[in-house]
């Protein structure tokens, strides 16, 4: 298969993205966090802090706040267990145990991994794992990287004025036992929903980060010792107490053309024993290949984007009331989010509810990066669009909303609910019980005729940053979202006229009131 036709595949034909055969070993099944053996570990503070509210940001941030803000990112917070039953003629109930994070992962399978290098006085400087199981870093190598990773970063960011900078990677196998070559979609919208969620934490601990998507993989891949052939960072995130302006912003590389082979050999390899659990890992051939197809060996591949991304205004104005940003405690709003399923309830949403969710998801989506020129902002290449229905004062219909006027531009009018309901493949959400359908939508190319294969992922990321936004917001005014990529692509494109605009939708978010099923959890912090 070519790699466009499974892209295709990926959006359009997603039956054809998983073998109809493809039986799910779940007794064999990985692990949700990697595990490294027979290496030093330095022990986090478990004393999470319950709240992110009227904090003291230190100057130089230690190994403390390093610790509680690594664990609100992608730590383990809640422990699961559910009863299911099989569809056998005699059915038989079991039960299934997860640990679960703050942030959304499709089947709870959490593809990502965060690894951190370090600046610190309370650590010795170096690369590490963070082990989410057991909160604590765990060292891979020794020693100062600032300028390998600068310069791995196409000298676009000064590293040494950073007190370190996070890798989010991706575990091929994780999800891949389960969805099959589906996986590569979602393992790019998972990195995006873990992103989004990295960036707002970071906020609220004073930190300045830039997310940098165009590296040199194989150095970077090297400098932490992953076997791309298993795992592949997907994302570079340097942070410091310092402004962001002073040391990400249009930066340009003047030391020349930087090639990944040269940088590599600046550094011994190192291979580090870990667990995944599976006894037996099927191949995965797409996924390497394009992974591979995704790679960038030379810093003169490194591309900016230029705001090219405009929608063509149509339709009617729709205003929605002035709203300020929600002055919500982001801790609480993690703890609180729930994916509801088949527990939305339709209750009575109102304007300044709908208002207040677009606009937060909108205003906290703008972040730094090395695509768009400093003054520019991120959100043209992603958008939302929603399928609103029994909202006090504002007619039913298809919207697409304009954060820029902060309205609605109406597209098709009327109550899409039933279209949408045919349009899913698993009917495991009523949709008529869910006011607000919302959809991310993105360029129907996907990006690569800019970015090349790379385009994809970071649209994928890209998306999975605004939803993981979005419902963040929902939670914090008392309602859920439950992403979903179960859908008809084409429908739903054609309730928008996406098509003629070169657009198309990336993923479906029910969002609504919701009232939630009996269930045993339990925290694991607080």
């Amino acid at each position: 298969m070519n790699l466009e036709a499974f892209l295709h595949h990926l959006h359009v034909k997603t039956d054809k993205a998983r073998p109809p055969d493809w039986e799910v070993d779940w007794a064999d099944a990985p692990l949700a966090y990697k595990l490294y053996r027979g290496l030093p570990a330095v022990p986090l503070s478990p004393e999470v802090p319950l709240t992110l509210e009227g904090r003291d940001s230190p100057a130089t941030p230690g190994l403390r706040e390093i610790g509680h803000f690594l664990w609100y990112v992608y730590g383990l917070t809640q422990w699961y267990e559910s009863v299911f039953a099989s569809d056998a003629p005699e059915p038989e109930t079991g039960t299934m145990q997860m640990c679960r994070r703050f942030v959304p992962s499709g089947g709870a399978l959490y593809p990502n991994e965060l690894y951190v290098y370090l600046n610190v006085e309370d650590a010795p400087a170096g690369v590490y794992h963070y082990d989410a199981a057991r909160h604590r870093l765990v060292l891979l190598r020794e020693g100062r990287f600032d300028s390998y990773l600068a310069r791995a970063l196409g000298n676009r960011c000064d590293v040494s004025a950073c007190f370190g900078a996070v890798f989010v990677s991706v575990m091929f196998w994780k999800n891949y036992f389960k969805y099959h070559n589906f996986a590569y979609r979602l393992q790019g919208l998972d990195t995006g929903a873990l992103l989004g969620q990295l960036l707002e934490v970071a906020k609220r601990f004073g930190f300045a980060a830039g997310v940098c998507f165009q590296f040199l993989d194989r150095a970077v891949n090297h400098l932490l010792g992953l076997s791309e052939r298993e795992e592949s960072v997907y994302a570079v995130i340097p942070m410091s107490a310092e402004p962001a302006n002073a040391w990400f912003a249009d930066r340009n590389d003047e030391t020349g053309t930087i090639q990944a082979d040269e940088l590599c050999r600046e550094l011994t390899a190192v291979r580090h024993d870990h667990y995944v659990r599976s006894r037996k890992v099927a191949p995965y051939p797409m996924l390497i290949r394009m992974n591979e197809a995704s790679m960038l060996a030379s810093t003169q591949s490194f591309r900016r984007l230029r705001g090219e991304h405009r929608v063509v205004e149509e339709g009617r104005a729709v205003a929605l009331p002035g709203v300020k940003r929600l002055p919500y405690d982001l801790a609480a709003a993690c703890r609180r989010r729930y994916s509801p399923e088949a527990d939305f309830v339709l209750g009575e949403v109102g304007q300044l509810q709908l208002a207040a969710l677009l606009h937060e998801a909108a205003a906290s989506f703008w972040y730094r990066n090395d695509l768009d020129e400093a003054q520019e902002l991120p959100g043209g290449r992603v958008s939302v669009y929603g399928c609103l229905y029994g909202i006090t004062g504002i007619p039913d219909g298809a919207y697409r909303y304009d954060s820029e006027s902060h309205a609605l531009r109406e597209i098709r009018p009327g109550d899409h609910r039933l279209r949408l309901q045919q349009a899913m493949s698993l009917h495991n959400v009523n949709l008529f019980q869910v006011p607000i359908c919302l959809h991310v939508a993105g360029d129907q190319d996907h990006l690569t005729t800019a970015l090349g294969y790379r385009g994809y992922r970071i649209q994928q990321m890209e998306a999975g940053m605004l939803v993981q936004r979005l419902l963040l917001a929902a939670s914090a005014i008392g309602m859920g979202g439950h992403p979903l990529l179960g859908f008809d692509v084409e429908s739903c494109d054609e309730i928008y006229k996406l098509a003629p605009q070169g657009k198309t939708s990336l993923i479906q978010i029910p969002t609504g009131p919701y009232r939630p099923r009996p269930r045993l959890k339990g925290s694991l912090r607080g």
